[in-house]
């Protein structure tokens, strides 16, 4: 799948904002035929968690979906060749239903690397039909859940707005909902989460890894953030670390400074000037 790998440039977006939008990725026709499995019972009970996702959704439109090569380069790119199922749901906003609830799907997973979601939505969504809206670069903070619930709207917030075969791709922790659906007819999304079996590092395209947009695009400030924003772009600095296999990768010499330890030797030399103080 090199061929549909992301760049660079697309990674680190991945990485600052927390999610990629690709739309139209999915052909008219592959479409039709997954959105009449999604009104069918043929996703009902497809497997287990912990499976390998190669071994899910065998011989259905479903599949085909995940394995049309520009969306299996993305899963490729984000989580390798070989990952692992975590789950599946298909989401089904009623007409004139309302908006869910602020809310981030990881409370259990504070780990350095991430898991991969991927939302489907097989038919055109224009705003009215109540897209799942998204919160950019707020992967990072780790929340109970529903413990933004309560807040309606968030500077920087962004909703899914997109024709149909539109694939979005999520870091695990990004805070999340969907909106209103304000139409007389069904708004169809298919979710799936994915994990990797191999590290995460440079999985993607690296050609353009020295491009200086990388940077860039990894030292914007969050809009909502406000004084705390560099706490996000140390966040990113580690991520990118991992993701490129550069350990000396810093934004604004935040990680130098924290990574700045003069005691580090003295543990030595303190066993050294035990050694020679003499018996009393």
């Amino acid at each position: 799948m090199s061929d549909h790998r992301l760049n660079s440039i697309e990674m680190s977006r991945f990485v600052a904002d927390g999610f990629l939008s690709f739309p139209a990725l999915v052909p008219e026709a592959l479409n039709h035929a997954a959105l009449a499995e999604m009104r069918s019972d043929a996703l009902s009970d497809l497997g287990y968690r912990g499976e390998r996702f190669r071994d899910r959704y065998q011989d259905l439109a479903m599949g085909r979906v995940f394995r049309h090569p520009p969306v299996a380069g993305i899963i490729e790119s984000l989580v390798g060749s070989d990952s692992i199922f975590d789950l599946h749901a298909l989401h089904v906003l009623p007409p004139r239903c309302g908006a869910s609830n602020w809310h981030q799907d990881a409370v259990i997973d504070p780990k350095a690397h991430f898991d991969l979601q991927l939302l489907y939505f097989p038919h055109d969504t224009p705003r009215e039909t109540g897209g799942t809206m998204l919160l950019p670069g707020s992967h990072f903070r780790q929340i109970n859940v529903f413990e933004v619930g309560r807040y309606q709207n968030f500077v920087g917030q962004v909703q899914t707005v997109c024709p149909a075969g539109t694939i979005l791709a999520l870091h695990h922790g990004i805070w999340h909902c969907s909106q209103a659906n304000h139409t007389d007819g069904q708004r169809l999304m298919f979710k799936i989460r994915l994990a990797a079996t191999e590290p995460q590092v440079r999985l993607f395209d690296t050609r353009d890894l020295d491009d200086p947009e990388v940077a860039d695009i990894l030292a914007r400030e969050p809009f909502w953030a406000g004084t705390d924003s560099r706490l996000e772009i140390i966040h990113r600095a580690r991520l990118w670390r991992l993701l490129s296999g550069n350990p000396d990768f810093d934004l604004g010499y935040y990680l130098g400074r924290l990574e700045n330890n003069p005691q580090r030797e003295l543990p030595r030399v303190a066993r050294n000037w035990q050694a020679h103080v003499p018996n009393q």
